[in-house]
């Protein structure tokens, strides 16, 4: 090879033979090929390793036993050559992950229980990180510390990054570690470590509204024992002071944990004995007034408390799974009910036009997102801007989440018939001003709601689509008639919540070459960036609270003739983009710019709107 011999020694290789010739001679003065080129000496000793070479420096490899398991490998191309190794019982698994880590440049560590922080911890649930092997432990420059055992798996490093809304640095430790730790977390949370928890917790401090308890089972019996009562309270005392939005109990092999979302991301409270699972979710059964004997099929209720003069309300589904029955508590707290459309932070402009379609005398408003967007605020907050008094206001809901004055709230009930079809052609014989449909599901309630609103009725309601233009296709694709839905519909209200930077750790920074390309992109300057370098406030995160983002698509006649030819989505958003609609991504940079939330954010809660 070119490099690897000197100027004296040049061959001139064939097929035949191998030939000395001598090197090129130069004249007097002039420099020779030498001068005009020498090997890169500096460069060839400090060629990487091969993986191979990494291993024979680590381990008691012989190159006797890497050809064996070359040959296996080459026979189960699935498998990677250290895997075979290590099922060969030829190298260690700290061998593996040390050549690994100096591969791929990144630290090896050997984690133990002292180096882990509890909130890194509970960024992920146990369950996460036992099956993928990926442990988060520290933080580190406002990122996350990851311990994982496969470096090479980039995909769950970005998957990490969404769930955890945190940069990663990523570490490299053997899987033994990362579940001793777990062991180690579960073993510490005993009885003992719960009594602890509960020991400031009073039977009487959640007061359960109109419910009925009755002596059926041991189970039951088991259920109103003080201390099941006081860690029940607990989970929900701390949940509501926690300001979370729902509840979630989740049993698994010989464990149970409690886990809060809190601002849309799920966080780990507590992991009580498993023992326990069956005597909480019986209380919680008792509490919704649901039957405790019966575990095979799903359950929904709901519970009513007072939490320190506060009216709280939950609704209660339980779901039977292979290790038992999981409960998830969705947490409604009545103060919200008080907040105006001013008040959600919605921008002036969009305000000014959402308040003239609101208060029109006929006509469809939706409003649109995925679950936990915030639609029924956003609904509730509608209403309480009408003249109550003056209008007759009705709504068929499912359920009912809050109690307005001077409104007739609907239940509906599917299993004896009552749904929002039924519903609402009943409403429609009450002289109604206003009707709020929870949701519409199907073509027969979509039908009747627009037939109201063409009959002289203001109807709101909800849908699940993307963004506002795919809501047009979603009402098509139900079965609704294009002429029907232009005749109809007067304004179509997206909306996503995003996560606040936190006010108590929150410091200007420069965003890099990506995110200042997508502010470039829309418009916006990268000057006056903000984020959250994580504090005890926001659970290290970087972010407390959430705001709203709004896409406001007001019909017009234009809009009209447009969806009266049934056009595509993509036709129709192109048609909102020339005619300067807000987006939601637009109005998400436009709370970056006010320094209210991050680039992150924006791009995790708007990706499937472009």
């Amino acid at each position: 090879m070119l490099g690897s011999k000197s100027s004296n020694d040049w061959r001139l290789k064939s097929s035949n033979n191998t030939k000395a010739i001598a090197p090129p001679k130069s004249a007097p003065g002039s420099p020779g090929l030498r001068d005009l080129w020498q090997p890169d000496q500096k460069k060839s000793k400090t060629a990487p390793l091969s993986f191979e070479e990494r291993l024979f420096n680590h381990s008691n490899l012989t190159s006797e036993q890497l050809a064996q398991a070359q040959s296996v490998h080459q026979r189960s191309p699935r498998k990677r050559l250290g895997q075979v190794l290590l099922e060969m019982g030829m190298i260690k698994e700290e061998q593996l992950l040390e050549c690994l880590a100096e591969q791929y440049k990144l630290p090896f560590v050997r984690l133990e229980r002292e180096m882990v922080d509890a909130k890194a911890f509970e960024m992920l649930d146990t369950a996460f990180i036992e099956s993928h092997k990926a442990i988060p432990y520290s933080f580190r420059e406002n990122k996350l510390v990851l311990g994982t055992s496969d470096p090479t798996n980039i995909f769950l490093q970005d998957e990490i990054q969404r769930k955890t809304g945190r940069k990663l640095i990523v570490t490299v430790c053997p899987a033994s570690d990362i579940k001793a730790i777990l062991d180690s977390f579960n073993e510490n949370t005993t009885n003992y470590e719960v009594e602890d928890i509960i020991q400031n917790i009073d039977a009487q401090d959640v007061e359960v509204v109109n419910t009925e308890e009755e002596d059926i089972s041991d189970l039951e019996q088991a259920a109103g024992d003080s201390p099941i009562i006081k860690f029940v309270n607990y989970i929900i005392i701390n949940a509501v002071n926690e300001k979370a939005s729902d509840i979630h109990i989740e049993p698994g092999d010989k464990k149970l944990q409690v886990r809060y979302r809190i601002d849309g991301i799920l966080f780990n409270s507590v992991n009580p004995p498993h023992t326990m699972h069956a005597a909480v979710v019986s209380r919680i059964k008792i509490m919704a007034n649901l039957d405790i004997a019966e575990r095979r099929i799903p359950q929904d209720g709901r519970i009513r408390v007072v939490i320190n003069n506060r009216n709280i309300d939950m609704r209660v589904s339980t779901l039977p799974t292979s290790h038992g029955e999981k409960v998830v508590m969705r947490i409604l707290d009545g103060s919200t009910l008080s907040l105006s459309l001013k008040e959600l932070g919605i921008m002036p402009d969009t305000l000014e036009a959402l308040n003239h379609h609101i208060n029109s005398p006929h006509g469809i408003i939706l409003v649109t997102g995925p679950t936990g967007s915030g639609k029924s605020t956003t609904l509730y907050a509608a209403l309480q801007s009408l003249d109550r008094q003056r209008l007759n206001i009705s709504t068929v809901e499912d359920p009912v989440e809050f109690q307005l004055d001077s409104v007739t709230q609907v239940q509906v009930h599917e299993k004896i018939g009552m749904t929002f079809s039924s519903a609402l052609r009943s409403l429609l014989r009450q002289d109604p001003d206003v009707i709020m449909v929870g949701e519409i599901r199907d073509q027969e309630t979509a039908r009747i709601a627009i037939q109201a609103s063409l009959t002289g009725h203001m109807v709101l309601s909800t849908l699940h689509t993307n963004d506002a233009p795919s809501s047009i296709t979603r009402l098509v694709n139900i079965g609704v008639e294009p002429y029907l839905i232009a005749a109809s519909t007067n304004a179509i209200l997206a909306q996503r919540l995003v996560r606040k930077i936190c006010q108590h750790c929150k410091e200007p920074y420069l965003p890099d070459a990506e995110h200042a390309g997508f502010l470039e992109m829309y418009g916006f300057s990268k000057e006056n960036m903000f984020i959250g370098k994580g504090c005890e406030h926001c659970r290290h995160t970087g972010y407390q609270g959430r705001i709203g983002l709004y896409e406001l698509l007001s019909i017009d006649d234009t809009y009209r003739d447009i969806i009266t030819k049934n056009p595509t989505v993509t036709e129709l958003r192109r048609l909102c983009r020339e005619r300067s609609m807000v987006t939601l991504r637009d109005y998400g940079f436009r709370k970056v710019q006010e320094g209210l939330t991050s680039i992150e954010e924006v791009m995790r809660v708007t990706e499937s709107t472009v």
